[in-house]
């Protein structure tokens, strides 16, 4: 099948198989692979990226469902001058991150949480990222991370 869609910006179009999914299609086709795949059932969250500007498992959505939308990856929040995007700088800032590999997922996660949490205390932001696992930092960081993110957001 041919799709077309935007991925971090830019206009693509492709051939794909009707089974392929979202996350094999960014990682394999178009060579993004920020984009981890722990489990391939939705589990984990690794693979997390938006779609039309909310959080999806990408191991979980076709790439063909992607056709006519907009799809962002952890490769596409830098900002304009390249630098860390400041939930990233966040996650930087409170070591909320150790081996790395849920971190792309978490962000996106996170991003998403952001835009629409009213209130940014522990128990919100635990909520909001209850889809997404870490194995290694035992969430304090994360939730710390995502906490100074929109609070600077609010702060202007």
């Amino acid at each position: 099948m041919r799709i077309t869609l935007e991925v971090n910006g830019r206009p693509i179009a492709a051939e794909v198989e009707p089974r392929t999914l979202l996350s094999a299609f960014l990682r394999e086709h178009m060579g993004l692979t920020g984009t981890h795949v722990g489990c391939d059932t939705g589990q984990c969250g690794a693979c997390t990226v938006h779609l039309d500007g909310r959080a999806v498992k990408s191991c979980m959505v076709l790439a063909v469902q992607a056709d006519g939308r907009r799809v962002t990856t952890i490769e596409g929040i830098a900002g304009a001058d390249g630098g860390l995007h400041p939930m990233q700088a966040a996650f930087r800032r409170r070591h909320a991150l150790q081996c790395g590999f849920c971190t792309p997922g978490m962000v996106m996660t996170a991003l998403d949480l952001a835009a629409t949490l009213a209130d940014a205390d522990d128990g919100a932001v635990r909520a909001g990222l209850a889809g997404t696992l870490c194995r290694c930092t035992g969430y304090r960081p994360i939730v710390e991370a995502v906490k100074d993110a929109v609070a600077a957001r609010e702060a202007g």
